[in-house]
């Protein structure tokens, strides 16, 4: 082990003084987990670099918590994942000197000079992270504890639970030596399992064994170390005192922070955001301003409710936006709308899988997924639209010949109607060959052809070459031939419908994929979460075993079952509810199948029935 005290000037009173930290506990559940793409878009997001720090938690005119609507909107700003540094301590010991430190700065954070506490409320310093790229630092200087003049008893352990609750790292400073006092000085740590609830349910069970998971890692930092360095009568250093003291050592106080501070994660391993830390400020603050006890859990499900809504939102965004695009370029052919549509709904899910958190039921992917649908469907209209203007357009440019001839009466004259079959037919083959790859080439034709049909009955029947058995074959020829052109246009029809089909099960499998590729994810950190709460919990049963304390030791090992049994049973439930949101997922898209192949029967049935009337010959095309 290195061992180093760094030495630093203390700007209040200008003399020296030693930051040194002392006891460190690593907290289980921000351990840095393995890199996720999720993590890797975060790294490229939005940051903010503030120039000064901002009040960030302040009190009302009724003595209230409250959150200061300016920092919120700074932290909205930033996408990029947080590493959260709050220092709490006795008022008057120092804290803003030591944040300013961090900052990089050799002022910011207000110090003072009077036995008056400097700070109030919670201030706030963002600023990019000095070693990791892609990450925001977030500072949070803390008012001073301690302070009798405040009038309210729990305002300091309010102040001190909103630290603990927002932070990933918890500097505790104070000045001195480390004696009996000072470690009763920590009576705001004893107290956090009355102040802090893990769980909403289970009123009055015991959940500090899972405190382990969730508490920020510790530092202690001794400051104005003024003691003659001895331990049983001899001298020692520095060092050797602190290991003696607390068995701990450190380089350089800034470094260290810097080097092993984590992101700060809620349960489960979920990566919170400048954004997602004023969600969570917000809502603990709310809840201790109504008296009520801060919940870690029902923060999450507050949490995952917000970022799931916006995680929607987004995914519609990125679906709507690429689709508004494409939009600009109809009429197109069906093939090539379905696969912008798969592409993009892939796109979409993506977004939502790497926003949202906990979607426990999986009812927002699948909001996300009937509200793309719907969109979808609305596309699809306004292409049709499109390509039915196009061929109406088409179809008239090339009739517009035969409908001059009309109202000059060319087709009145005996041997007219035959003329007029012909030209028709003319138009046809025409038409085909420019508009064959509309959607609603065979619709509009078939609408073209009853709309004339209306003009060929009139000049059959003043045809005067023809005589009454001629004008009848040809009358059941034209229905033969009206009759054909309804076949192709339904057949058409069954043929966009069987693409749409395999565009629908294409997408499910993608999105079963990624929905399956989350949940493993999720399962990953959930486990890793587990095994580094049992870890820490482990090392410190063998510590007290090694140190003689047997019924300690045997009272861990109890803790340690428990917490072994809920993680089970936790990591059992997530793998039930992983399992319902897939098996709901398959069922939506049987349903959304099972429709479609009762609208494709339909179809094929009315073929069929047409087929049965229809005539080999065709007059008119």
């Amino acid at each position: 082990m290195r061992r180093c005290a760094s030495v630093s000037p203390h700007v209040n009173d200008g003399c020296q003084s030693n930051t040194i930290p002392v006891k460190r506990q690593r907290q289980s559940g921000n351990e840095k987990p393995k890199e996720s793409m999720a993590q890797d878009e975060a790294s490229a997001s939005l940051s903010v670099t503030m120039d000064k720090p901002v009040c960030f938690i302040d009190t009302d005119s009724d003595g209230k918590l409250c959150v200061q609507q300016s920092a919120l909107q700074i932290l909205q700003q930033i996408q990029q994942p947080v590493v959260v540094v709050a220092v709490v301590g006795l008022y008057r010991t120092g804290k803003s000197y030591l944040m300013n430190r961090l900052a990089g700065k050799q002022t910011g954070f207000a110090l003072g000079s009077t036995i008056e506490s400097k700070t109030k409320g919670i201030w706030m310093w963002c600023v990019p992270h000095p070693t990791e790229a892609g990450t925001t630092l977030v500072l949070l200087d803390t008012e001073g504890l301690g302070d009798v003049d405040k009038g309210d008893p729990k305002h300091d352990i309010n102040i001190f639970c909103l630290a603990v609750l927002l932070s990933s790292t918890l500097v505790y400073n104070s000045r001195g030596t480390i004696d009996n006092k000072a470690i009763m000085e920590l009576q705001y740590v004893t107290e956090l399992t009355e102040c802090i609830k893990v769980k909403s349910s289970d009123k009055d069970a015991d959940d500090s064994t899972e405190f382990v998971k969730f508490f920020p890692s510790f530092i202690w930092a001794v400051r104005d170390f003024t003691l003659e360095l001895k331990i049983n009568g001899k001298d020692a250093t520095e060092d050797e005192y602190l290991d003696f003291a607390l068995k701990m050592k450190h380089d350089n106080f800034c470094k260290f922070v810097f080097n092993d501070s984590s992101v700060k994660r809620l349960k489960d391993g979920y990566t919170v955001t400048g954004r997602v830390l004023g969600h969570l400020a917000k809502t603990y603050v709310d809840t201790i301003s109504s008296g009520s006890v801060p919940c870690l859990e029902n923060a999450v499900i507050a949490m995952a409710m917000i970022e799931n809504e916006a995680a929607v939102k987004v995914g519609l965004q990125v679906y709507q936006s690429g689709m508004e695009k494409l939009k600009d370029s109809f009429p197109l052919e069906l093939k090539d709308v379905s696969s912008k549509h798969q592409d993009l709904s892939s796109t979409a899910t993506q977004a939502f899988m790497k926003r949202s958190f906990r979607d426990t039921e999986g009812k927002y992917l699948k909001s996300l997924e009937e509200k793309i649908n719907e969109l979808f469907n609305g596309y699809l209209c306004k292409n049709e639209q499109a390509s039915k203007r196009r061929c109406e357009d088409l179809l008239s440019s090339l009739s517009a010949p035969m409908m001059e001839k009309l109202k000059k009466g060319f087709y009145a004259n005996p041997g007219g109607y035959d003329l007029f079959c012909k030209d028709l037919e003319d138009i046809g083959k025409r038409y085909n060959s420019q508009a064959n790859k509309e959607v609603k080439a065979e619709e509009v034709l078939e609408e073209f052809l009853k709309q004339k049909s209306v003009d060929s009955k009139a000049i059959l029947q003043a045809d005067k070459k023809l005589s009454e058995k001629e004008k009848k074959i040809k009358k059941e020829m034209e229905k033969a031939a009206l009759l054909h052109q309804e076949i192709k246009a339904k057949e058409e029809k069954q043929r966009q419908l069987e693409e749409k089909m395999e565009a629908e099960r294409q997408s499910n499998e993608e999105r079963m994929r990624q929905m399956k590729e989350k949940m493993d994810e999720e399962m990953r950190l959930q486990k890793e979460e587990t095994e580094h709460a049992m870890d820490k919990k482990l090392r410190e049963q063998a510590d007290l075993m090694q140190k003689g304390f047997k019924e300690k030791a045997d009272m861990m090992k109890q803790e340690i079952e428990e917490l072994r049994r809920r993680s089970t049973e936790a990591e059992n439930n997530r793998a039930k509810e992983f399992a319902l949101i897939l098996e709901n997922s398959s069922r939506r898209h049987e349903e959304t199948m099972a429709l479609m192949m009762q609208n494709h029967r339909e179809q094929m049935m009315a073929i069929l029935d047409k087929n049965t009337k229809s005539s080999d010959d065709c007059c008119i095309m």
